[in-house]
This record gives structure tokens, C-alpha cells and sequence, in this order.
């Protein structure tokens, strides 16, 4: 009898440790938090389907400069945008504490037009898709030295995530101008 009830107790522990396991991994899904897909930010960003795709290639001076802007390399080769008339579209990523964000951003000749927090990842510092915080970059640029040309008030409890951001559109600033630049080169 003694085993029998060791038996159950046994299969009402592992049920237990299956049910916690199940928890902990709804819970990480929770905090993946889509709010547009990129598709449908390239839609309304050009309102057509007629933009151009183009490659940035990070090597030499790009890889480097693009690497300084981050604090460290961009993980891949090559970046891909989306442009027409001036106006450029970037999808980048950047951790935050410890997880990506994803970012669509609009670039048009006067500065950034638009940034949106597609995908947050993390736990904590969410509020940074918000319009009082992204409408902030509006018309902003980069100095001669790659940093912002205007400050960025920050959200309590979300530092990582605005740091992530003001990096991530310091580096869309920074490869407009280079698509740009090999725009104004192309025969």
C-alpha cells in the first residue's frame, strides 16, 4: 500500500514540476509583445508597393563607424532598406537588457520621420513604443560626430530600452546618409 502511495505522490510531483514548466514558458512568450509587422510598416510608411529594396554592406569604414555607434557590431553582413524619393525605411534590432527590439524607422532627408517599436521582447521598459516618448525623435539628425543632434528624455525604468532606441535611430541616421551617398554615386 506504502508503494502505491509513494507511486501517486510521485506522478502528482511530476505533474506538478510539468505544470510550472508550462507557466514559466507561457510567460516568457507574454513579454514578446508584436505590435505591426514589418510589412505592414513598409505599407503604410510608402503607401505603395513600389519602393525599392536596397543593401547597405558593412564593411570598412561602415562596419566601424556602425560598430562605434552600437558598442559593438551589428550581427550580420549587410542591412537591408526600403527607399524611394529621399526617404528611407530601416527595420533594425538592438538588445535591450537582454533581448531584442524591433524598430521600424523613416528617414527622409531632413532627419528621422518615424520611429516605431514593432516587437518588444523584454520584461520591463515596454513603455518606450508610446507616442510621448517616440514622437521625442521627430526631425532629429546626427552631429559630425554621430551622436543625436538634440537630447532624448528618458522613462524611468526603461533605460536599457531608450538607450536602445537612441542607438538604433543614431545608426538609421547614419546609414540613410550612406545609401544616400551611394545613391548620389550610382551612374
Amino acid at each position: 500500500m506504502a508503494s502505491v502511495a509513494s507511486g501517486t505522490l510521485s506522478a502528482m510531483k511530476i505533474r506538478a514540476h510539468l505544470f510550472l514548466l508550462v507557466l514559466l514558458q507561457a510567460g516568457t512568450t507574454l513579454a514578446d509583445d508584436a505590435y505591426q509587422s514589418p510589412e505592414e510598416f513598409l505599407h503604410e510608411a510608402f503607401s505603395d508597393t513600389t519602393t525599392d529594396a536596397g543593401i547597405i554592406w558593412l564593411k570598412g569604414d561602415v562596419r566601424d563607424t556602425s560598430s562605434k555607434i552600437l558598442g559593438h557590431p551589428y550581427p550580420g553582413l549587410r542591412i537591408r532598406y526600403w527607399g524611394k524619393d529621399g526617404r528611407t525605411a530601416w527595420i533594425l534590432e538592438e538588445v535591450g537588457k537582454v533581448k531584442p527590439i524591433t524598430v521600424g524607422l523613416v528617414i527622409n532627408d531632413d532627419g528621422l520621420e518615424q520611429i516605431r517599436v514593432l516587437v518588444f521582447r523584454e520584461s520591463r521598459g515596454w513603455e518606450v513604443r508610446y507616442p510621448f516618448f517616440t514622437d521625442q525623435f521627430t526631425g532629429i539628425g546626427l552631429t559630425s560626430d554621430k551622436e543625436l543632434d538634440r537630447s532624448i528624455d528618458g522613462i524611468s525604468g526603461a533605460t536599457l530600452s531608450v538607450r536602445a532606441l537612441k542607438k538604433l535611430a543614431r545608426l538609421a541616421l547614419y546609414l540613410h546618409s550612406q545609401a544616400r551617398s551611394a545613391d548620389d554615386t550610382t551612374p
